[in-house]
């Protein structure tokens, strides 16, 4: 198991410039989100030994997923989160890439990357999967925003097709997530079959949670998209800090809600860093071996030319090898970053070279422009990103 809560100076910074050698990979074969839900979905006596021993008593768990609550962010901000910190457990990790979609769909669904397919923000597709009129350039589909370019894909790409597997591994388990979110393509991916209950705000989160364990469901899942929210348009300062006060009351208020013999486990799809300055523009050597590109800021793909690959390699990492971690998709795959082998499906999903950050920087697409407005990110594989809280609370 990674640390235990408070076992790093809350004084320590964390999150601004991050530097490290090599990249840090996911515990798929331990302590990682892909590993949590069909843990706490067999019920009690629960046998990771990585979760609270207190879980193994529970009859009833509501799992509360905070976007963007990352481990290293929990210690250095202790003192804004009073009840967070008396939760019990530590760190675990996240997936590869550490990006909404593709950890999303991992806890939801309990698989690895190699496994359900998302393994990204921005997928490159093969045009002959996309079903309806249009040109037969190779579409970038915005997973989130079930888009690609302007055109919205939800009758072009059905959510089976992308991620085959089961969400929670069968129908109606209750979820507890944002409204407008409900006819969304990546709903359909990663929460399809789902019986969906919706909240606006904060309190009635809460309300919708509490009424769900009342009505006896042995298991809960929510969802809350305000730190990440929040850390994206104005960074981890001041606003962050007020956002991690108020999603401490609202943990406050769930722990409140819990009838006896439930649990409550928080944890979250990564953390953030601080990105400093402008976005990285790829050069003109780099951009003239690139046919597209894909993934994220602080995960790039490029996709090379035909007959271009091994060129585009040296040439990405003679340009960004001293900010990021250059590999190529092989590379990726063989070191386990998705964990396991990918099929050929998965694999024409990715570029020819992955441009993944280890400074505190950013890789724009100058086909994603609203990108370059976000001031904290995510999607690398620094600790910052990667380590996420795995706490919980009972009701004895």
């Amino acid at each position: 198991m990674l640390p235990a809560a408070g076992g790093r100076s809350p004084e320590a910074g964390y999150s601004a410039a991050v530097v490290t050698d090599e990249p840090m990979l996911p515990d798929y074969r331990g302590a990682c989100v892909s590993r949590v839900v069909p843990a706490l979905l067999r019920g009690g006596g629960v046998a990771e030994p990585w979760m609270a021993p207190s879980l193994a008593d529970a009859t009833q768990v509501l799992l509360l997923v905070v976007d963007g609550l990352g481990w290293e962010q929990f210690l250095e901000h202790r003192p804004e989160l009073p009840c967070l910190a008396q939760g019990e457990g530590g760190a675990i990790t996240s997936v590869v890439p550490t990006t909404t979609a593709t950890a999303l769909t991992s806890i939801t669904t309990g698989k690895t990357p190699a496994e359900h397919g998302v393994l990204g923000y921005r997928l490159g597709l093969d045009a002959e999967d996309v079903a309806g009129p249009g040109p037969r350039r190779r579409p970038v589909l915005n997973v989130l925003h079930w888009s690609a370019g302007s055109g919205d894909m939800r009758s072009r790409l059905p959510a089976r097709t992308l991620q085959p597997n089961e969400p929670f591994g069968r129908p109606g388990v209750p979820v507890v997530t944002r409204s407008e979110f409900a006819p969304t393509g990546f709903t359909a991916v990663h929460l399809g079959g789902a019986r969906l209950a919706g909240w606006r705000m904060p309190s009635t989160l809460v309300v919708e949670a509490r009424r769900l364990l009342h009505q006896g469901a042995p298991f809960v899942y929510a969802y809350y998209d305000g730190v990440d929210k929040v850390a994206h348009e104005h960074g981890l300062g001041e606003h962050y800090r007020a956002e991690l006060r108020a999603v401490d009351r609202l943990v406050s208020d769930l722990v409140e809600s819990l009838p006896p013999g439930a649990a409550l486990v928080i944890t979250s799809d990564h953390g953030q860093v601080e990105v400093k300055g402008t976005p990285l523009l790829p050069g003109a050597d780099v951009m003239d071996l690139t046919e597209l590109l894909s993934g994220e800021g602080r995960f790039r793909w490029l996709h090379a030319r035909p007959g271009s690959a091994d060129d585009l390699l040296k040439a990405a990492e003679q340009a960004y090898g001293e900010d990021a971690w250059v590999r190529s998709r092989e590379q990726v795959v063989d070191e386990g970053w998705f964990g396991g082998p990918l099929s050929q499906t998965f694999s024409d999903r990715l570029g020819d070279v992955a441009v993944v950050a280890r400074r505190a920087v950013a890789f724009l697409d100058p086909a994603d422009p609203g990108e370059s407005s976000l001031v904290a990110r995510h999607g690398s594989l620094t600790s910052a990103e990667m380590l996420v809280p795995f706490l919980a609370f009972t009701n004895s």
